[in-house]
């Protein structure tokens, strides 16, 4: 495809207008002289439509920070309020259906279904949250990754590269507002870590996807547009990285 052919990037967000609005976030596991603090009034803003990459040592507060961020977890205290709505208010069942309609998940070990083709797999969050499938965004997405020919395929039939771009398309095919990557690149060989950090910048560059990513690579990291440093549940670095490229 052509430079002239390809979609345009996104024209970038307003400042005021992020995907999500964390405040004074507080969250700590056990209690009295066991307690850990894994998140220590921390305030952030994830760009909309901008890669973020999320580091810090083992112990750091980076898989809670992206835990209580997608509702996978609870806050002490604190505000976080993705695209206006406040998700340390909802219950069970709303908070299901915020993950199931507006964030994508890509987790380390990808997570397909074996019994499942690929399209069947791409398709599921759209069949648990009762919606029907754009067949176009479908196809865009399909062609873009490069799998629009092993649809029918099932996981054990796709190579490990085609595997993690079944599991990429399955996390942006309802279009959400924000995907979270947890680790996409921990258990790869090095071209294998290339070709998923390529389609998580093409999901941005070229769909305008807001993309978070907890990482403990460097060189992964400086494939985002910033990097978040934490370091004892509190934000230690925030380094832009867009005007390097």
């Amino acid at each position: 495809m052509t430079a002239s052919s390809q979609a345009a990037p996104p024209s970038p967000a307003p400042a005021e207008a992020p995907t999500i609005v964390a405040r004074g976030i507080t969250r700590s596991y056990g209690t009295g002289a066991g307690a850990v603090t894994a998140l220590d009034s921390v305030d952030l803003d994830i760009a909309r439509g901008r890669f973020t990459a999320i580091m810090g040592p083992s112990g750091s507060g980076k898989s809670t920070l992206l835990h209580v961020l997608a509702g996978l977890d609870e806050v002490d205290q604190g505000s976080i309020r993705l695209d206006g709505t406040e998700i340390t208010d909802l219950g069970d069942d709303a908070l299901t259906r915020l993950r199931r309609e507006q964030i994508g998940f890509i987790f380390q070990s990808f997570n397909l279904l074996p019994m499942l083709s690929a399209e069947q797999n791409i398709l599921l969050p759209l069949e648990l949250a009762g919606r029907r499938a754009d067949r176009a965004w479908l196809d865009t997405l399909t062609s873009a990754f490069g799998i629009a020919d092993r649809l029918t395929h099932l996981p054990s039939q796709l190579s490990g590269g085609q595997v993690q771009r079944v599991a990429i398309a399955r996390a942006l095919v309802t279009s959400p507002a924000v995907v979270f990557a947890d680790e996409p690149t921990g258990n790869l060989d090095s071209r294998t870590t290339e070709e998923v950090l390529d389609f998580l910048r093409l999901s941005v560059d070229e769909f305008g996807q807001s993309v978070v990513m907890v990482t403990h690579e460097r060189d992964a990291a400086e494939r985002a547009d910033r990097i978040i440093t934490l370091a004892d549940g509190r934000i230690a670095g925030d380094e832009d990285l867009r005007g390097q490229r």
